[in-house]
């Protein structure tokens, strides 16, 4: 089993929550995010800033965003769909639809094309149909 530093995580979201920044993101939009460690299945962030890229799914309001993790591992599926970008190839993990501060984004990656945005919420609305 995986050893989890909760410790470590704790010191850094209390750096992110006391954090002030104005960011400016839309859906589409993939960013670094700092998602931390989590319990079970959830999906971690990576080193020491706990991140983990994530596709902007639905903006919320400028305080929180509805995200989709993204991997490079593991094989596609159903609730596992491959996108391509100029700087990245991944797959984006629809059952692990997360809502967040947007005080945890980081940093912009790139912008998810218009069709394949379009295929992944099309995936999500029949995946909680």
């Amino acid at each position: 089993m995986h050893n989890k530093d909760f410790e470590g995580w704790s010191t850094e979201k209390q750096i992110i929550n006391s954090s002030e920044k104005k960011l400016y993101f839309k859906e589409r939009e993939i960013w670094w995010s700092a998602l931390g460690i989590n319990i079970g299945i959830e999906i971690d962030g990576k080193n020491d800033s706990y991140e983990r890229p994530v596709l902007i799914l639905k903006y919320i309001n400028k305080h929180s965003v509805i995200v989709l993790p993204l991997t490079t591992q593991g094989d596609t599926d159903k609730y596992r769909i491959a996108i391509t970008t100029e700087k990245m190839n991944s797959i984006v993990k629809l059952a692990q639809i997360k809502t967040i501060s947007t005080k945890r984004l980081l940093r912009k990656i790139d912008t998810l094309s218009l069709d394949q945005y379009e295929l992944i919420r099309q995936s999500m609305i029949q995946m909680l149909s």
